[in-house]
């Protein structure tokens, strides 16, 4: 290892074997945590490698969401076994978590336990095999893989690794307000006046930002509920507080979900919480916009569409579309992925959201994440894409497939020990605030995403997360 102005370059020694070498997991979310307890379990050393600075960095960004998934569904099997010698005792199964919750209650004791085998502050920047760009052959198999960090403290260092599990899930690369799927002109511009969150309206800060003001809410998933749901409650108790709620398409009969006769109380719910808020007349519905750009009008926007509409003038705007995958700094493997989804090929069809709800995804595994670049995988929120369809027990199972499989146990690997409750839903936001919708309903199984936008089958929320 050398130190040049600053700048630590670890170079992997040529003759020590590769199967020696950590598995890096990029990712200290509820999924990367579960590999590397998942890899503890089987033997094989794994190196998570967090840019934030604790466990669960993305998740405690939206700690005041409550997921739909319960505590049963979001503890992994592998992960308990560890924190069991600790006396770590697991939750109220029964009970819905807060991302907060999630993060101190779970994420934080696992990473604790697994110690120096989690670095904070480290931000992976590429990956690559050693000494082989993407379009080398000839001794491909045979590199170890290069893995370029960079640390909080500005040095960047180069590390090898046997293999790579990407679990850094989607939060960080939220989707634009262009109903093209790129950012709206004058989007940067007003980027002062733009969130892609679900507001915090107990942070009094945040709720100065919202209160006696009119938002544009853009996005039809469980994170615009959430973000409508609240800001109804505000204008409530705040005159003036007003939303417009954008939506791409058309509302029919299954926008808000199955109300009173959801399967899952807490999404239903939800559902019914924005529907009010339109009914009540806090929040008016524009349906069939797809926005183009943002002008600014004085201290206010307007939003136009590709048919050249253009609405009243808003004081903010929430945008709740969605999330993506960052691909840029795997760009030098070789991926096999989707074309739509960006989701690895094999998995596309049976997360296909145009065709599935997370309760009727197939668990799956190793074979349908794997890519020609043998042992790197992308998993959690980040292996679907741009799918909203995934459930933080699916991201356990696909860990637990891949360790067995590195651990050379392919039967293993290759065997279902997954059944996804039928119900799931596909977000993990929602409005929990009452103690009767604190309970799981028997028939229940949520999605555990990001905050409402997290979808991150970790209990992310709403219409996304992530992990």
């Amino acid at each position: 290892m050398s130190k040049q102005r600053g700048v630590i370059v670890t170079v992997p020694i040529a003759d020590v074997p590769i199967a020696t070498l950590p598995t890096v997991v990029v990712g200290a979310g509820p999924v990367g945590l579960a590999a590397a307890a998942h890899l503890v379990e089987r033997g094989i050393e794994p190196l998570v490698l967090e840019a934030g600075p604790a466990a669960g960095s993305a998740v405690r960004e939206w700690s005041h969401v409550r997921l739909f998934s319960t505590w049963t569904e979001l503890v992994d099997p592998a992960a308990e076994k560890l924190l069991a010698p600790t006396g770590w005792t697991a939750p109220d199964g029964t009970t819905y978590p807060s991302g907060g919750d999630w993060a101190e209650r779970y994420l934080k004791p696992l990473a604790d336990v697994l110690g120096d085998k989690v670095r904070f502050g480290a931000r992976v920047t590429g990956v690559s095999r050693v000494g082989r760009d993407r379009v080398v052959d000839a001794g491909r198999g045979e590199q170890p893989f290069t893995v370029h960090v960079t640390n909080a403290d500005g040095t960047e260092e180069r590390l090898a690794a046997r293999a790579v599990i990407d679990a850094s899930g989607t939060w960080s690369t939220p989707g634009p307000i262009g109903g093209d799927g790129l950012p709206a002109l004058g989007e940067r511009a007003a980027a002062d006046r733009i969130s892609y969150r679900v507001p915090d309206l107990k942070d009094p800060a945040v709720r100065a930002r919202y209160a006696g003001r009119r938002t544009a809410v853009i996005g039809s998933g469980a994170s615009a509920f959430t973000a409508l749901a609240y800001l109804a409650d505000l204008a409530k108790e705040t005159p003036g507080t007003h939303t417009v709620w954008i939506v791409r398409r058309g509302i029919g009969g299954s926008t808000f979900g199955g109300g009173e006769a959801d399967q899952l109380p807490a999404r239903g719910a939800l559902g019914l919480a924005a529907k009010a808020a339109v009914d009540d007349g806090y929040a008016d519905a524009v349906t069939g916009f797809r926005t183009s750009a943002v002008e600014k009008t004085g201290d206010r926007l307007v939003l136009l569409s590709d048919d050249d509409r253009r609405l009243d003038p808003v004081d903010e705007v929430i945008v709740l579309t969605g999330f993506r995958p960052d691909l840029s700094y795997v760009s030098e493997l070789r991926l096999a992925l989707d074309e739509r989804l960006r989701a690895p090929v094999a998995l596309a069809p049976l997360i296909d959201p145009n065709v599935h709800s997370c309760g009727t995804v197939y668990p799956h595994g190793v074979n349908e994440l794997s890519h020609p670049e043998k042992d790197v995988y992308l998993v959690g929120m980040k292996s679907y894409g741009r799918a909203p369809t995934f459930l933080a027990m699916t991201g356990y199972e696909q860990v637990r497939s891949i360790a067995a499989a590195l651990a050379g146990d392919q039967e293993a690997a290759e065997r279902v020990e997954l059944t996804l409750p039928e119900t799931g839903v596909c977000g993990g936001a929602g409005l929990f605030d009452e103690p009767d919708a604190t309970k799981a309903d028997s028939e229940g199984g949520g999605c555990c995403a990001a905050p409402s936008t997290l979808q991150i089958g970790v209990g992310a929320p709403a219409s996304s997360g992530g992990c």
